[in-house]
């Protein structure tokens, strides 16, 4: 019933914005046949490399021109990879731009919503049609564009050392955190819109709050999850993050290198410790098992502050035009 109901608002915000729909549509397609495309392209050189017999250690007169075309393959692919990592982090500052801008402000400043709201649409109804649309496009686009980030990184090892999980850009550019990032600034360019009424200053707002999300998240994201802690030198274990280390006392207080700093650079860093009380080495880490449990908890902080600007959108919504 809820569907027939917004049929006709929704009609009316696809096609007052559909080339702007379009261009959040096409934008993560385009860069998802990118990557494949660059992909495809990178394991045939290197197939080809594997079956010329050249070795990169051991390189002949014969094989220096295959060599050079298998590691500038190598150097533009990883180049790629590295820009794929920023350019999700971008992405949830376009969709919040696009939301607080064309889709709410700039109706608002030019009063053209007075024609909806004459059309039997109430204004919960209009901020809904206004939200839904661009949420399911977000939601599609940003969830397959993810997926792909992710299956590059897992096939990484075809032409370099893959970048470990915990890596900042390739953090946010996985998993489900990306999805959060774009769905909350979605929703903080709506609350934006509504306060301010005016398309630039909706946009530049919008932009401004995410940068602050983006640090705030980045300097506690480690502490979003337990760590496991590791006693002697053992190994930590492949895709670890390696948040503390030190050592500890007999009592359980832990004492870390950085305590050492006084002691002057004669002085031996393990001894050092020892002399404060050391007496085995720990690490606090978190093991590439803690992946999802990290990235559910700040995709729920993420959804958490959505939900927030979204009542907060609807509240405004009723107290100025009832």
């Amino acid at each position: 019933m809820s569907a027939i109901t917004l049929r006709g608002p929704v009609r009316v915000v696809v096609r007052q914005h559909r080339w702007a729909l379009w261009i959040m549509g096409v934008l993560p397609v385009l860069a998802i046949v990118a990557l494949v495309g660059a992909w495809l392209w990178t394991e045939h050189v290197v197939d080809s490399f594997a079956a010329s017999g050249c070795s990169v250690m051991h390189t002949t007169p014969d094989c220096g021109d295959t060599v050079d075309a298998y590691l500038d393959r190598q150097l533009w692919m990883q180049k790629v990879l590295n820009w794929s990592g920023p350019l999700m982090m971008v992405l949830p500052a376009l969709v919040g731009m696009f939301v607080a801008g064309p889709v709410i402000a700039r109706e608002l400043e030019s009063g053209t919503y007075k024609l909806a709201w004459t059309q039997s649409v109430t204004p919960a109804r209009w901020l809904t049609a206004k939200l839904a649309v661009p949420t399911v496009v977000t939601l599609v686009s940003v969830s397959v564009l993810s997926a792909v980030c992710d299956w590059g990184r897992t096939r990484e090892n075809a032409v370099h050392e893959a970048s470990q999980w915990y890596f900042r850009e390739t953090y946010v550019s996985i998993g489900t955190v990306p999805l959060g990032y774009a769905l909350c600034m979605l929703a903080l360019g709506a609350l934006a819109g509504l306060l301010l009424r005016r398309t630039v200053a909706a946009m530049v707002v919008t932009v401004l709050a995410y940068v602050p999300l983006v640090v705030v998240l980045n300097h506690v994201r480690d502490g979003l999850w337990p760590t496991a802690r590791l006693l002697g030198n053992g190994p930590l274990g492949d895709g670890s993050w390696l948040i503390d280390s030190g050592m500890l006392t007999a009592s359980g207080q832990t004492v870390h290198w950085t305590d050492c700093g006084g002691s002057g650079a004669a002085v031996e860093p393990t001894n050092c410790l020892r002399e404060l009380g050391g007496v085995t080495d720990f690490a606090d880490y978190h093991p590439a098992s803690h992946f999802w449990p990290l990235q559910l908890v700040e995709t729920g902080i993420l959804l958490a502050l959505a939900a927030l600007a979204v009542a907060l959108a609807f509240r405004v919504l009723r107290r100025r035009h009832g």
